[in-house]
């Protein structure tokens, strides 16, 4: 299953999509492996089911649901260890 169809079933979106709210998701999630693979400091793993994934499905629900502010405070334990298991160190 493509990434996009993933993340369309995760935020119950079961309508057909057109071509700008398409876009709209690619943006979502492209913005979001940016910004987990800048925390983490490497390219992270999204296709298998793990932290990566999970933490770009919430993001991409808080983005959607207009309350991206709040991700970081809300999943700060998993970023954390997201970042300390790609050899960085913590700092939101």
């Amino acid at each position: 299953m493509a990434l996009i169809d993933e993340v369309k079933n995760y935020l119950d979106i079961t309508w057909t999509t057109d071509m700008q709210e398409e876009a709209k998701l690619t943006g979502i999630i492209n913005r979001g492996i940016r910004t987990l693979d800048e925390k983490a400091g490497a390219a992270l793993d999204y296709e298998t089911d793990g932290r990566p994934k999970e933490l770009l499905l919430e993001y991409c629900r808080f983005a959607r649901d207009g309350t991206l502010s709040l991700f970081a405070g809300a999943y700060a334990p998993m970023i954390k260890d997201l970042i300390e298991s790609n050899g960085g160190t913590y700092g939101i």
